[in-house]
């Protein structure tokens, strides 16, 4: 048993100066993810003291985890089972967990999501995709939906949905696809969910994230991405035409723009960052090949970390001819500069490095341990103050982590220490501790409260302890932690509380601070179109900040400049031309004058200049790089790239499917455009003003068959049409494949396949002929081919409609020398013959049967078949003798005469239903015999024997004299064989017949049941 995992989180209630922290321990079993043992530990003394929480006295129950409500921290959810994981259950807390209600569960909750306004209302989730919801804090629950996606669930988003009971979530629909779609947690019913994206989308693929929804698509080897910008309808987001995206992930969604890394084609472990317009359509590119880094089950770290506190600030791991050096941005994205080195090592020393041969990199990974920070550490409450672990030098070196400072967010940096440390900030950047991030145990931190330049060494544990974390207050405003970890291996939580309060005795006044102003790399101060300031407390003053700090302090509008102008959609700068400067160029594919997609007919569009202010940029007046756009009328555009689809993208349906259409026009005008719809089957419509969602044209065919279905787009500046084919077809039930089981070497051999059933059309035939790995196609039902040496050869058919395949195998055995006999039955059989398989079979078991006997000619080397079709006619394979004859020409049968004169004295007969006495004469009998190795073509099949020792001739529907009907299979029916019959005994005496009428058949069909021995027949099969 091993210590593997552990959770921490903690409240606050100020009412009653409570300082509540909630730890929650669990031991799993070292080769399983099972949790074996827990504890619920809490805290009422900001960590001083901390008491066992016992939930069941007298059980042991085990908690998986617990979350807390993000408006109200007053109420907790523990969710827990039995040590047999039989019982589920919750624990309810609305006191911070000073007291708790048992609430059993008749599901497994996987995970808990609060709503994010409405502190009562929690969605559950669990294993079998099962989602669930409960509006009195989980007490009561009600199913809402089957088939959800875990981690794609989001409760709505306030100020944006209309209805806060609103739910989005990707399922799975009936044919398996998924599907983005929103239903009130009031009533989420399959007949209640809306479809906000028409169609199927890639699973794991929706996000939703403040104003924007993502989703993607992907149709053969094109994944297609598109947003909705505040609940609009989606649109196509709009890359470089040639980027060709290989994946998609959100940097992030705020300040009223998408900020995204894309992989195009040609990229491995890098990506390219775009910026989007304000709706998140539209997107230009501002940093080329950031590395990126595939972690355990498809994870992709990117190396791109957004400053907190700073907004516009991004540092970045630009990875270029396998160099990897760290930039870093204050105007998102629109610039990037490699940091600068300082001046002096942590020693005071100078250093070697200088630009621009030099610079500071560093390591932009996230920490696995969500209670320690990652190689770099930035926080809201201390704008301007980074710590990060990196090196100095011309590239990034992956196993050097020294560690830097900078206290005005990247301008100037300073060295603190040798080894990489575990941050973290107290008291909104007023004490820094860090933790050597180490595996040996430790009794020491350290700690600054003068933003890094001078460190003090705290012995906070007389026994050295394993660190597994820091704790402390959400926001940083406090200076009170808490550093958990273990003594050893095998030994119990060892938490320590430090309290930083001591050595501050009074709090900050206005007197205790300075201000500093933000500039980037080269000192310009108006960074994304303002001048801001903020407070900074003075070295000198020890004091606490409180949580009534603010660290901005003022802003100043600036005049727009060119820093304040990125390129628009479908520019970008050339860094190689570099006495053009910051000027964007348009691409290849790109003209600038076109009109946009959604220009309509008598309204105005400007055409770019290239240039967009950039999004969340404050600036006013001054340079206006989109003043000298040009303004254009929408003209009429021809319709162009018109689209024809099926929702389900099934172009294969059944006789009676709901089919909906989906018309789509890439470009053109839609407004003043005609749409003429022709269905195929007759059915024709017009429409004006089409579109997808208002729109959708639904129809059933009723009959098989393939129908051609067009629409053409038309207005007065031209037309585009858009065809598909729609097969309505019942699924195949069965194939059977008709082959002679004997054949000749290098002759033709006719391979037929019979399909069930017999109206289905447009089938396509797959034919597999011995170990040969590479099928023939066909879409004709039979094929010709030769076997060019002896021996047994499988021989396989496989028939695909698009809705369903079968296959059916056979044997065809290849000889260079056997003789047939053309045979022919008395005409009364015809009218008992159903033309299928199995019937064939068994009457030409019993031929051979009755002539092996008759002739004593052994039955291995006799072949009845009965040849498909009215009249019923036969065909009596002759294989070559176990002594091959030395010359061919030479050669002559002996059994030949014998077996013809069997036919010629008619001793060949046998009953059947009804009594009915069956005569099989020779076909010609005046005629000769096919040669040895001339007539190799037959039909008959080779079965199964099972040893039932009953032989059953059935007969059904009389068919039309002359007619040719093929085979058609009734797999239900055993294959059966009759036993062998004593020549001297009157056939007749072997019969116990019996007359009976099958309801499933006309009133004609009547039949005669041949009874074996089953001993007889097992000393009979040897062929």
């Amino acid at each position: 048993i091993a210590l593997c995992k552990h959770f921490l989180l903690k409240l606050k209630r100020q009412t009653r100066q409570l300082f509540v922290i909630l730890i929650l321990t669990k031991y799993y079993h070292g080769d399983s993810s099972k949790v074996l043992e827990s504890s619920l530990w809490r805290s009422s003394d900001y960590g001083t003291t901390y008491s066992k929480l016992n939930l069941m006295p007298g059980t042991t129950i085990v908690v998986s985890n617990f979350y807390i409500c993000p408006i109200n921290k007053k109420k907790v959810i523990l969710v827990s089972s039995s040590i047999n994981e039989r019982d589920q259950m919750l624990f309810i807390s609305t006191d911070e967990g000073s007291s708790f209600q048992r609430q059993p569960l008749s599901f497994t909750a996987e995970t808990l999501l609060f709503h994010p306004k409405e502190e009562d209302k929690v969605l559950a989730y669990c294993k079998e995709g099962k989602l669930y919801v409960s509006t009195d804090l989980g007490r009561k629950w009600t199913l809402m939906q089957e088939r959800v996606t875990k981690d794609r669930i989001y409760w709505s988003v306030a100020g944006v949905d209309v209805d806060p009971d609103l739910v989005h979530m990707e399922m799975q629909d009936t044919s398996g696809g998924y599907l983005y779609v929103t239903c009130l947690i009031q009533n989420c019913s399959d007949k209640m969910v809306t479809a906000q994206f028409l169609g199927k989308i890639d699973h794991n693929s929706l996000s939703v994230q403040d104003d924007y929804i993502f989703v993607k698509v992907t149709t053969g080897n094109r994944t297609k991405h598109y947003v909705s910008y505040r609940r609009n309808e989606f649109v196509q987001m709009r890359f470089p035409k040639y980027a060709l995206p290989k994946d998609v992930h959100i940097v992030s969604t705020d300040e009223n723009q998408v900020f995204l890394a894309l992989q195009e084609w040609y990229q491995t472990d890098t990506y390219n960052l775009y910026q989007s317009d304000p709706q998140g359509v539209y997107y230009s590119i501002v940093l080329e090949n950031v590395r990126s880094t595939k972690q355990p089950e498809e994870s992709v770290l990117i190396d791109i970390l957004e400053v907190r506190g700073v907004k516009g600030v991004f540092l970045a791991n630009q990875k270029v001819d396998g160099k990897v050096m760290t930039l870093i941005t204050y105007n998102k994205g629109r610039d990037w500069e490699p940091l600068a080195p300082p001046t002096t090592d942590m020693n005071g020393k100078p250093v070697t490095c200088q630009s621009p041969d030099c610079h500071l990199h560093l390591h932009l990974r996230w920490a696995d341990n969500p209670y320690v920070s990652g190689t770099v550490h930035t926080k809201d409450s201390a704008p301007g103050l980074i710590m990060g672990a990196g090196n100095l030098g011309s590239q990034l070196v992956e196993y050097k982590e020294e560690m830097y400072i900078t206290s005005d967010c990247g301008k100037t940096w300073r060295q603190v220490f040798e080894e990489e440390h575990h941050i973290l900030y107290l008291d909104h950047g007023g004490v820094i501790v860090a933790i050597k991030d180490t595996s040996i145990p430790l009794k020491i931190l350290k700690f600054s409260i003068d933003e890094g330049r001078t460190w003090t060494i705290h012995n906070f544990t007389s026994t050295s302890v394993f660190v597994d974390g820091l704790l402390s207050e959400p926001g940083d405003e406090t200076l009170v932690m808490t550093v958990f970890g273990h003594i050893s291996y095998r030994s119990d939580w060892e938490l320590v509380k430090v309290d930083f309060r001591q050595s501050f005795p009074r709090q900050c006044t206005e007197a205790d601070y300075d201000s500093w102003k933000l500039t980037d790399l080269k000192g310009e101060k108006c960074i994304m179109g303002q001048e801001r300031s903020f407070r900074k407390r003075k070295d000198t003053a020890f004091c606490i900040k409180g949580k009534s700090y603010t660290s901005a302090l003022t802003t100043k509008t600036c005049q727009c400049s060119e820093k304040d102008f990125n390129c628009d959609y479908g520019f970008e700068r050339a860094q190689s031309l570099k006495t053009e400067g910051d000027r964007c160029f348009a691409d290849f594919w790109h003209d600038p004058d076109s009109p946009p997609d959604d220009c309509h007919l008598g309204h105005d569009f400007e055409s770019s200049t290239g240039y967009r202010k950039v999004v969340s940029n404050m600036c006013e007046g001054g340079v206006n790089k989109q003043q000298s756009a040009k303004q254009h009328t929408c003209p009429l555009l021809p319709p162009r790239g018109l689209q024809l689809g099926i929702k389900g993208q099934m172009l294969a349906v059944a006789p009676g499917d709901d089919i909906t259409f989906i018309v789509h026009q890439e470009q053109g005008d839609t407004s003043n455009t005609k749409y003429q719809v022709d269905l195929g089957d007759g059915v024709r419509a017009i429409y004006q003003n089409l579109t997808v969602t208002d729109e959708p044209i639904q129809h059933r065919y009723e009959q098989l068959g393939v129908y051609r279905v067009t629409v053409k787009a038309e207005n007065m500046a031209g037309h585009d049409q858009a065809t598909m084919y729609i097969q309505v077809t019942a699924p195949l039930q069965e194939v059977h494949l008709e082959v002679v089981p004997i054949a000749g070497v290098n002759q033709e051999v006719n391979l037929t396949a019979v399909v069930l059933p017999s109206e289905a059309n447009l089938t396509v035939f797959y034919w597999w002929i011995g170990d040969n790995l590479q099928p023939k196609l066909s879409l004709e039902n039979s094929l010709i081919t030769r076997f060019p040496e002896e021996g047994e050869v499988s021989v396989t058919v496989q028939a695909s409609n698009g809705r369903s395949m079968v296959q059916d195998t056979k044997t065809v055995r290849i000889y260079d020398l056997f003789q047939v006999i053309p045979l022919a039955f008395s005409s009364n059989l015809d009218l008992l013959n159903p033309n299928i398989p199995e019937w064939r079979e068994d009457v030409g078991q019993v031929v051979t049967r009755i002539l092996a006997k008759i002739t004593g000619i052994p039955q291995e080397s006799l072949v009845t078949m009965v040849k498909p079709g009215l009249p019923t006619t036969a065909e009596l394979y002759i294989l070559p003798p176990e002594s091959k004859p030395a010359k061919r020409s030479v050669f002559v049968d002996k059994r030949i005469p014998a077996i013809k004169q069997a036919f010629n004295e008619n001793n060949v007969s046998f009953i059947v239903r009804g009594g009915l006495q069956v005569l099989v004469t020779l076909a010609d009998p005046n005629g000769g015999v096919a040669g040895p190795g001339v007539w190799a073509l037959a039909v008959i099949f080779l079965i199964s024997v099972i040893a039932t020792g009953s032989f059953i001739l059935y007969k059904f529907k009389r068919k039309l004299p002359g007619r040719n009907v093929y085979a058609q299979m009734h797999n239900e029916k055993e294959q059966e064989m009759t036993s062998p019959v004593n020549h001297s005994e009157d056939t007749q005496h072997i019969i116990q017949g019996e007359e009976f009428i099958d309801d499933d058949l006309d009133s004609q069909t009547l039949g005669v049941v041949l009874s074996i021995n089953s001993r007889e027949l097992h000393s009979y099969l040897t062929s």
